[in-house]
């Protein structure tokens, strides 16, 4: 039944990918995938409370990440419906493709550390949208930023939830991670960066302002709302390592405090002018198909890790190979095909911290590859999810056009931080 499980994953995973070719939107194909493989494993095993126990402990792992994927569109929509971003284009001046390319993905590699890959990834799309018009030109940037925010958040125990789950588990520690992954990490941007910037010519061309129907937004509510958004994205980071509550929650607060400010800062004006600036129109705008395709790919690899799909490539990636900086590799290849959390999960499960102790060679080699190895394919990381959500990037376009270069800054991070280590220790 093991493999039926498998196969349901593959199919699924096929028609995703060929989600132009068949036209069936991919948020069907994942949420179909994802019953099924449930379906199959509650039929197998003999303890069906013990298949529900599994499924609702994921599920609330899974509703965590919506919620806070929710809560961060929502609040970008809001920033994005008072003009706030106008304050951030205004000032990138350069239309130069080669320029601004690196401007944009350096902007996003720290901006994710100190957010996380896929509220970065959120922000910097919704910024694309508002700085170039060409929507080839617009793609290939947006590839790029997943590449960047990928890069960003492995360095960072903030930046991205395997590197965040490690610093948790006490495999790596934050002061150590920074200094140990940020060379390998900028490496992983640049080599990419670099090559594609060869190729690039011309200038961006810029979006014509739609010609707007309502009253143009005060300064004053701009720079308002604006600064409570971001100061918002910010908090949240601070708000999980006092509380030790989930991200999501300090999303959400963030959400409800900013849906209140922007009541009472509307309060005064008509309903038709009130209503495009409210947090209900930014629940309409966001987009709900690519906010179920996350929950159809989540619940599809969870059936997986649940029937221990996961453990066992791991066990045997320990067997057959041996080496702990090729199993390092392999780990963030398999990460751009299922998902780099419960990957990471089953390393931390086979490897006891009296094998590899806290900041060992592994720990800190697993979260550079688990954070980075996923922006080899689009649907390898939240970021990339998103980004094709935001921007419906083809699976094949994708393939095609960013893959090589990701795979290249990739191995060259990975080859930086084996130097690294060599000369260092």
């Amino acid at each position: 039944m093991i493999w039926l499980i498998i196969l349901i994953f593959i199919v699924g995973y096929l028609a995703i990918t060929l989600e132009h070719s068949i036209h069936i939107n991919k948020a069907a194909s994942a949420l179909v995938a994802g019953v099924l493989c449930w379906t199959v494993w509650i039929l197998t095993v003999p303890e069906h409370e013990t298949a529900l126990h599994d499924l609702e402990t994921h599920l609330g792992e899974i509703s965590g990440i919506l919620f806070f994927l929710l809560g961060a569109m929502v609040i970008v929509e809001l920033i994005d419906a008072h003009d706030g971003f106008d304050l951030i284009t205004e000032r990138i001046r350069t239309t130069d493709k080669r320029r601004l390319l690196w401007l944009i993905c350096w902007i996003t590699f720290f901006l994710s550390a100190v957010l996380d890959n896929l509220t970065t990834t959120i922000v910097m799309v919704s910024l694309l949208r508002k700085l170039i018009d060409d929507r080839e030109d617009r793609l290939l940037f947006a590839g790029m930023v997943v590449v960047a925010a990928n890069a960003g958040g492995a360095w960072s125990p903030l930046g991205d939830v395997t590197t965040t789950m490690l610093w948790i588990g006490g495999q790596i520690s934050a002061l150590n991670i920074v200094k140990m992954l940020l060379l390998p990490s900028i490496v992983c941007l640049i080599v990419p960066l670099a090559l594609l910037s060869l190729r690039l010519k011309g200038k961006i061309g810029t979006p014509v302002a739609p010609e707007r129907i309502l009253p143009a937004t005060r300064t004053s509510d701009k720079n308002l709302v604006f600064g409570f958004g971001i100061g918002a994205l910010l908090f949240v980071p601070v708000f999980k390592t006092v509380t030790h509550l989930p991200p999501f929650m300090g999303m959400l607060l963030c959400v409800g405090i900013l849906w209140m400010v922007t009541e009472m800062l509307h309060s005064g004006k008509d309903e038709a002018e009130k209503g495009v600036l409210s947090v209900n129109h930014a629940l309409r705008k966001i987009d709900t198909p690519s906010i179920l395709f996350f929950l159809g790919i989540l619940v599809a690899i969870s059936a997986l890790q649940s029937a221990g799909v996961l453990t066992i490539v791991a066990e045997w990636l320990d067997r057959t190979v041996g080496n702990i900086t090729a199993i390092g590799i392999i780990i963030g290849f398999l990460s751009a095909i299922v998902d780099n959390v419960p990957l990471v999960a089953a390393a931390q499960g086979m490897y006891s911290l009296e094998q590899y102790p806290t900041d060992h060679y592994f720990w800190e080699f697993l979260a550079y590859c688990a954070g980075t190895g996923g922006s080899a394919l689009i649907i390898g990381s939240a970021a990339g999810v998103a980004a094709m959500g935001m921007e419906k990037i083809d699976f094949f376009w994708y393939l095609r056009r960013i893959m090589g270069w990701a795979v290249l800054g990739y191995l060259a991070g990975a080859g930086a931080y084996v130097l690294q280590h060599a000369v260092f220790h």
